[in-house]
């Protein structure tokens, strides 16, 4: 039950006496803590302020398992980091520019240095592998600076300053993904301005506000979930204010397709018109790494969200 709630700093809740489940619900309290700097977050875990951190930093992994009172796991679900691209507003009103810029990072390298391989490279596409009816979309977007010169050459936008609004509150590692992806952009010669923006307020200031931004997804374990979600044309948050009819006529018909192959045909396309056409750029789909107290234990975790599934609350317990 709830007892107090802060935005963006903290809520509390106390066990409702009259809960239903009688194997779940074993704490009497939950404290919730809002810690956006994932340094001040870490220093609360190895100094006992905290039980739990979600969205571990991944270059001080090793530190963390050096506390021999703390346990790191990492679990494979469906989130997805991005950057996003709004696509009624110029330059990015050019599928050419939109193009272009998703072939002027190199999304391996970036996996590579910046999650340190915790993750599968993206492929402007929302749907995990993991998920019925995924696919891979053709051609990859791969970095490939001739590509990215050709359009925006095509496109008349070779001496533009594309201005890229980023913060760790969008997820972690997107400012140094992001200044990695300028030194891709810049050889390949695609100005990529990097605005660093306060974490405090990013979620007000930035997202659905700003034309090109840093974003995160959990993901949805179903095509139609995500799509509906996020890049169906009246979605609210449709984060590129991506209107496509093809796609919004698509969605609704694979809804009331009974037939599995059909049905698959449809979310292909779909798929396939996000990954060529849209505003999207899935750099990664990234794991969930998280730490906690051996005070905490648990049964097997979800994959679906991060934080057990987001019901650590009534799954885990004090050991």
């Amino acid at each position: 039950m709830l007892e107090k709630f802060e935005p963006g700093v903290i809520a509390t809740f106390n066990k409702n006496p009259s809960y239903f489940k009688s194997d779940k619900g074993w704490f009497d309290r939950v404290e919730c803590l809002a810690i956006n700097d994932v340094k001040a977050r870490t220093n609360a875990l190895n100094t006992g302020e905290v039980h739990y951190m979600d969205r571990c930093d991944l270059k001080t992994l090793d530190i963390l398992r050096q506390n021999p009172d703390l346990v790191i796991s990492e679990t494979t679900g469906y989130g997805h980091y991005v950057y996003v691209m709004n696509v009624q507003k110029a330059p990015f009103d050019n599928p050419d520019v939109r193009n272009a810029i998703k072939y002027s990072l190199n999304r391996d390298e970036i996996v590579r240095k910046v999650f340190l391989g915790h993750g599968a490279v993206g492929n402007d596409n929302p749907i995990a592998p993991t998920v019925k009816f995924a696919i891979d979309p053709q051609p990859k977007h791969v970095y490939d600076p001739d590509i990215v010169k050709r359009l925006l050459k095509k496109a008349g936008a070779e001496n533009t300053q594309f201005d890229l609004s980023v913060a760790d509150a969008g997820f972690t590692g997107a400012t140094d993904s992001a200044l990695l992806w300028q030194e891709h952009a810049r050889a390949a010669g695609l100005n990529l301005n990097v605005i660093r923006e306060p974490n405090e307020g990013y979620w007000d200031n930035v997202w659905l506000k700003k034309p090109f931004y840093a974003s995160y997804w959990a993901g949805r374990p179903t095509c139609d979930w995500m799509f509906t979600t996020a890049y169906a044309a009246e979605a609210v948050w449709n984060e590129t204010l991506w209107k496509n009819p093809r796609f919004n006529e698509l969605l609704v018909a694979a809804r009331s397709e009974t037939d599995d192959t059909k049905r698959a045909g449809m979310y292909a396309e779909m798929q396939q018109l996000l990954h060529d056409d849209g505003g999207l750029i899935n750099v990664v789909f990234n794991s969930y790494v998280d730490a906690h107290t051996k005070a905490l234990a648990h049964g097997e975790v979800a994959s679906n969200w991060p934080m057990d599934g987001l019901k650590i609350a009534e799954r885990w317990w004090f050991a």
